[in-house]
């Protein structure tokens, strides 16, 4: 057998196997609560919920150490790194996408 005949046998294979997943594949039914694809919109919206719940507890945490109720300077602090950290990364994506905006904008069609 030369090495085309080799070649096309194994391109055949793979169209046929390829033809076989496909077929499964559409008759495949995937439930409706598992079709449901996050909106880029939804998922930023739950991510600034998050950072403003950080920002919110380590709020309520400075006023409740400020008034004497806490005493916990750990729990403070770590709070605050938390709300920190969160909105650094919340900027650090603001920006990402404002430069991806922006090189999107400079693209010509």
């Amino acid at each position: 057998m030369s090495i085309q005949a080799v070649g096309l046998k194994a391109y055949s294979d793979a169209l046929r196997n390829f033809a076989k997943a496909e077929s499964r594949a559409k008759s495949m039914t995937v439930p409706k609560e598992t079709a449901r694809v996050n909106d880029f919109a939804d998922v930023l919206g739950a991510s600034l919920e998050k950072v403003n719940a950080a920002q919110k507890e380590r709020s309520d945490l400075i006023t409740s150490f400020a008034s004497g109720e806490n005493q916990n300077v750990h729990e403070l602090m770590i709070s605050m790194q938390k709300a920190s950290l969160a909105m650094n990364m919340t900027a650090a994506v603001r920006n990402k996408v404002m430069e991806a905006y922006k090189e999107l904008s400079r693209l010509q069609f």
